[in-house]
């Protein structure tokens, strides 16, 4: 009997891993060290060996492919061997055709009925559990997750699972629904709102017939409507960070305060680690490597922001673990500054310094990449004002750093221009309230604002 490859779990909380590359073909003689394909999750890549020696007979998944993780992905054996029951009829993966339909002609969308939008799907015997994207994409269809066939690890129900059960069904607006039912026509399977979610405006117009008639340009040349397009499908790791940052939206009440801090002090000590002697190792400490700092420090004095808050409890943290928002050619990762609280300002530099560049380079190990307590994101390289920076949950804050510019701030009777820099700061307002929240965000101001005399404590 051939013997089964499966996806590896990386990580407790992981319930898929994306399947990037196929490195080997069927055919192909592997050892047990040989890497066959190359996968990622929300948090970083990796590589899964064989773990077998013999022949490819089969591989079960298509690059792109979401797939759980212990379940099947390939099957290695002697030539000609017997595939375990079930693997047959496992569709093996074609190469994905390159696109030549012509931009500018785009066939209309397939309708679909409302029995397949609306109808519940019956009800397994039993009740299996199901992971929060996929009760918040059933939910979204008016589906009870838990009753369906769940394909995860143990039984879990998770999204494929859902999406499997829902069909060609498209999201739509509960307005849109009645609108369909009241002129009787067919909900569209792809809409205009967000995600390709149907609205009320997708049902007026979809009975009504595409126009073609040229539409005269500035120049008064003619010119089809609505013109050529690109259309890139959402996959790999952005669909998987997608997916979080819708999930961390539906499931939490969040909340920002915007407030800045003087960066008088902040500048003056950057210009003096960077003028330093090289051989103190101080002149790559940036402004951004100050204000983790202060932020692992004033948390301690604010334990109710270094918390997680899962299902109904609240668990308050004693170390500072702070991940550290990273931009990377795959999309943002947040690796984990660990015990950020007990390291000095030059060791917090290093290490954010070396995750940065594990993250990029796609060599960031797991843990690496798991277990904060609270994050930052720092857009103030880009001269961003103020934002809203989305939770990374099961996190209750996220401290958004912004640019540096000139503020008024009142000297005696005088008013005076000082650089500032911008603090925005999201909660969990199912946890902390805006005045804790506000309390947080004024001792960090102040810490950053003497940041000098803070490195002395």
């Amino acid at each position: 009997m051939a013997d089964t490859i499966v996806m590896p779990r990386q990580g407790n909380s992981v319930e898929s891993c994306v399947l990037v590359k196929w490195r080997v073909k069927e055919g192909d003689e592997v050892q047990n060290k040989t890497i066959i394909a190359d996968v990622e999750t929300d948090k970083a890549s990796f590589e899964v060996e064989a773990g077998f020696t013999g022949t490819v007979l089969k591989l079960v998944h298509a690059e792109g492919d979401d797939v759980p993780v212990m379940q099947p992905i390939a099957y290695v054996g002697k030539a000609g061997e017997a595939l375990p029951a079930g693997a047959a009829a496992m569709a093996t993966p074609a190469a994905p055709a390159p696109s030549t339909a012509a931009p500018a002609d785009v066939p209309a969308a397939p309708a679909i009925t409302m029995a397949a939008m609306a109808a519940p799907v019956s009800a397994a015997a039993g009740s299996s559990p199901a992971s929060p994207r996929a009760r918040i994409l059933a939910a979204s269809q008016g589906l009870d997750a838990t009753g369906l066939a769940g394909t995860g690890p143990e039984g879990r129900v998770i999204e494929r699972d859902v999406k499997a059960a829902l069909g060609a069904s498209a999201p739509a607006t509960a307005a849109a629904i009645e609108e369909a039912l009241r002129l009787g026509v067919k909900l569209p399977a792809q809409g205009s709102g967000l995600g390709g979610r149907v609205t009320v405006a997708d049902v007026s117009t979809s009975t009504a017939a595409p126009s073609s008639a040229p539409v005269a340009g500035a120049t008064g040349t003619s010119r089809a409507f609505p013109g050529p397009k690109t259309e890139t499908k959402i996959k790999s790791i952005r669909k998987v960070i997608a997916d979080r940052m819708a999930e961390s939206l539906s499931t939490t009440a969040q909340f920002t305060l915007n407030a800045s801090a003087l960066a008088v002090r902040l500048q003056e000590l950057r210009a003096r680690f960077k003028a330093s002697d090289a051989a103190l190792g101080l002149n790559g400490i940036t402004i951004g490597d100050i204000i983790v700092y202060a932020v692992s420090r004033t948390l301690g004095r604010y334990p109710y922001m270094n918390a997680h808050k899962v299902a109904d409890s609240v668990f308050e943290f004693e170390y500072v673990h702070l991940g550290i928002a990273c931009d990377t050619p795959r999309g943002l990762m947040v690796p984990v500054i660990r015990n950020a609280d007990t390291l000095t300002l030059k060791q917090i530099s290093d290490e954010t310094k070396r995750l940065a560049e594990a993250c990029r380079s796609g060599t960031a190990k797991p843990d690496d990449l798991s277990g904060s307590t609270f994050s930052i994101s720092n857009v103030g390289a880009f001269g961003v004002e103020s934002f809203t920076p989305v939770l990374n949950v099961p996190e209750v804050a996220i401290l958004g750093v912004c640019g540096i510019a000139p503020k008024p701030v009142q000297k005696g009777n005088d008013v005076v221009f000082l650089p500032s820099v911008g603090l925005s700061l999201t909660i969990n307002h199912m946890v902390v309230d805006g005045a804790p929240a506000a309390k947080f965000l004024k001792g960090l101001c102040d810490a950053i604002g003497e940041c000098d005399i803070l490195l002395a404590k």
